[in-house]
């Protein structure tokens, strides 16, 4: 599959390089995928196609079986497990498909803790932009799947990463919240001058990023 290159000629901010991948059986060979500055790339796929596991690879959360993994111009899988948890707290934010807020806190202790680590401060407007604004104080277990993931997508923009994986971020959003909450993410890439890793079921959603592969016989195809 070709590289792509920075319209400024800039180096990528995530850059695979023949990244491979197996469980019970393969599930890609030989990638190669370049993300630079404000870009927006989606891949889509069928279960159990491999989509998880290449964001899991990419966001320093897997190591691949073979090939290289650069985020900044970095090799992350050079480093010591100190250093990448360092990228982890200070570069990265995971949107999971599940939430894995501390049930026993409210909204708001989850998102302090997470500015705790970033060392960042909370911004009002992402709540109200979010619409948890009202419920940042109840209990996450009082919260609805929609408030939950809502809270999950505020704990990682909170942090203030350059870089943003997120994978079926919508899935429990209703149409009309999950445009609003992808437009919050965008905006929040464009604003940092970031990237966007999404893996989504969603072909509409998928669109409206700025590439769209496909990941179908251990391959990345570009979806046109």
């Amino acid at each position: 599959m070709p590289l792509t290159s920075a319209p400024d000629g800039g180096a990528p901010l995530i850059e695979a390089e023949s990244l491979s991948h197996a469980f019970d059986y393969p599930l890609f060979k030989h990638l190669d995928l370049q993300i630079f500055a404000g870009e927006k790339v989606a891949v889509v796929g069928v279960s159990g196609s491999g989509k998880s596991t290449l964001l899991h690879n990419l966001a320093t959360l897997l190591r691949p079986e073979s090939g290289t993994v650069r985020l900044f111009g970095r090799d992350i899988y050079a480093l010591s497990e100190n250093e990448r948890l360092r990228i982890r707290r200070k570069e990265v934010g995971v949107v999971f498909q599940f939430h894995y807020l501390f049930k026993g806190m409210s909204a708001k202790e989850n998102l302090e803790i997470a500015t705790l680590l970033g060392e960042t401060s909370l911004e009002p407007t992402l709540l109200e932009r979010l619409g948890i604004a009202e419920v940042i104080d109840q209990r996450v277990t009082s919260l609805s799947g929609g408030q939950q993931q809502r809270v999950s997508i505020a704990r990682v923009l909170a942090k203030r990463p350059r870089l943003i994986f997120a994978d079926e971020p919508t899935g429990n959003l209703d149409d009309a919240t999950a445009e609003t909450v992808m437009d919050v993410m965008f905006e929040y890439v464009n604003d940092r001058s970031g990237s966007l890793f999404l893996v989504t079921h969603d072909e509409t959603l998928a669109r409206r990023c700025d590439r769209v592969y496909r990941l179908h016989n251990r391959c990345l195809e570009r979806v046109e």
